[in-house]
């Protein structure tokens, strides 16, 4: 199910709501795979939302990060319903990574991740970030994931996006494997996330960090056989939520990682909350 905040009244007072017009400062997110229906609560006539696209798996490639778009102060009407979509990251699934919401007056979209590249955003007046590249990080509010590295450091992320995973490139004692980049935050711009480490001659891969109060993705691991290198099984790291790209693998029986799910999420009053950091924290 997804996540849904809901503000009491005495909070929404400390909020700066008076009671006396409109509808109190209140939020709602999705971070589950799947289609919804949000219907604009009585009162709310205009919102901000911010929405990640979900990270590719590197089933496909080395997965790219999703994009992040977000819109503020965008007119909406009370009890009247608007789809959304939250993109899965899952294997094979490219197709599904993308995540929108339907506005009257456009689609705010975070464009998922693909094979190798990250993803982007659309829609009229959308800003935002792209994923990075190759188990690459989430896109930020004000800049870019950053790519995975096939060997060596991933990039930070930009703008509050998360960092790029580090890469071993078949270094032993370790076969190949990498590890997931790292999500991004959904309750505004906050610090970017480091990209991932490989001690040299470790053949270890480490993940990129989450930015802006994301997931660090999830660490690659390795059965390394030393006599018989077909014979060696890995397994990539998963994608940080939300958006981060997982992780590929090889040997004899690969287990290639899923991307970090997407994300949306309104809030309102959109002409006094807007991302990328004005009252768009939980409060």
């Amino acid at each position: 199910m997804p996540m849904v905040i809901t503000r009491g009244a005495a909070s929404a007072k400390a909020f700066g709501w008076s009671g006396k017009t409109g509808a109190p400062p209140g939020q709602q997110a999705y971070t589950t795979a799947g289609t919804y229906s949000w219907v604009a609560p009585a009162g709310v006539t205009k919102v901000s939302v911010v929405v990640v696209g979900a990270g590719a798996s590197a089933s496909n490639g080395a997965g790219g990060g999703g994009g992040l778009g977000y819109l503020n102060n965008s007119a909406v009407v009370s009890g009247n319903s608007y789809a959304v979509v939250v993109g899965s990251g899952l294997f094979f699934a490219l197709a599904l990574n993308s995540s929108s919401i339907v506005l009257p007056c456009t689609t705010v979209t975070g464009i998922g991740g693909n094979a190798t590249t990250g993803g982007g955003f659309s829609g009229t007046g959308v800003t935002g970030g792209t994923g990075g590249n190759n188990n690459g990080g989430a896109g930020g509010y004000a800049g870019n994931g950053g790519a995975g590295a096939g060997c060596g450091t991933g990039a930070s992320g930009s703008g509050g996006g998360g960092g790029g995973s580090g890469g071993n490139n078949g270094q032993q004692p370790s076969a190949r494997y990498n590890s997931g980049g790292g999500g991004v935050g959904i309750l505004g711009q906050g610090a970017s996330g480091a990209g991932g480490t490989n001690p040299p001659g470790s053949g270890i891969s480490n993940p990129g960090v989450g930015g802006s109060g994301g997931a660090t993705g999830g660490a690659g691991s390795s059965n390394y056989n030393p006599c018989f290198c077909c014979l060696s099984t890995s397994s990539g790291g998963v994608g940080g939520a939300y958006g981060g790209g997982g992780g590929d693998a090889c040997g004899a029986n690969p287990t290639e990682a899923n991307g970090g799910v997407g994300a949306v999420r309104i809030i309102w009053p959109g002409c006094a909350r807007s991302f990328p950091s004005t009252r768009t924290a939980d409060e």
